[in-house]
């Protein structure tokens, strides 16, 4: 929410979703009010029909896209990998990774020469965390995905960015850690900020790694 709030800040549309329906409509709602068009539309990034009609809506509605933000992901229990369910393993993954290969796929059709795509990683992406198999492979290959589709896009003038924070204060802690220590975490507004100057950046230039880390340190 605080990246589709800073893009709303520097005026530009939006097409947001999510899985719920009213959780999606209320965020609709409270970005319109900055006077930009919203398009809240349901969709679950696990299922390819469903990332299909997004961007058939996004395409009906905008025409074509600028931006594109990967920003769905998931996390599971602190579990070791002999006691990870398979299925917590699948849902990860599926989300984390697939989702991200199935959106940027789909809207790579609607992208123009000087649009940008940023895949929100995570720290985890570089480093491991013990009882995060799931999560940690997730974004490995996020990464590697992500630095792939970098070098495929290069020619087409589209700029890649992998979005790689450290700890930051969201809801993904309820699952991951619910005790950890919140006040000494980064708040997403800025790590929104951090994009935004990002692609803010002139068209000979880029960022290709964006790290951002909380300035105390080690949780």
């Amino acid at each position: 929410m605080a990246v589709a709030q800073a893009l709303a800040r520097e005026g530009c549309n939006l097409v947001i979703s999510g899985r719920n329906r009213s959780t999606l409509n209320k965020a609709a709602k409270e970005l319109s009010r900055r006077k930009t068009s919203v398009l809240p539309v349901v969709c679950d990034v696990r299922n390819p029909l469903e990332v299909e009609q997004l961007l058939v809506a996004a395409k009906n509605h905008f025409r074509h896209l600028d931006i594109l933000i990967n920003n769905a992901g998931m996390a599971h229990l602190n579990r070791s990998v002999t006691k990870l369910p398979v299925e917590s393993w699948m849902e990860v993954i599926d989300t984390n990774l697939t989702g991200t290969f199935l959106v940027t796929r789909a809207a790579l059709p609607l992208m123009r020469r000087g649009g940008a795509i940023v895949n929100n990683l995570s720290i985890a992406a570089k480093r491991v965390f013990p009882g995060s198999s799931a999560y940690n492979a997730s974004k490995h290959g996020a990464l590697g995905f992500t630095d792939t589709l970098r070098e495929e896009l290069r020619g087409q003038g589209i700029r890649v960015i992998a979005l790689l924070p450290g700890a930051t204060d969201t809801a993904i802690w309820k699952t991951l850690w619910p005790d950890a220590p919140r006040k000494k975490m980064m708040s997403p507004k800025t790590v929104a900020a951090a994009v935004v100057n990002a692609l803010l950046m002139s068209d000979e230039s880029t960022v290709e790694e964006l790290m951002i880390l909380p300035s105390s340190g080690t949780l």
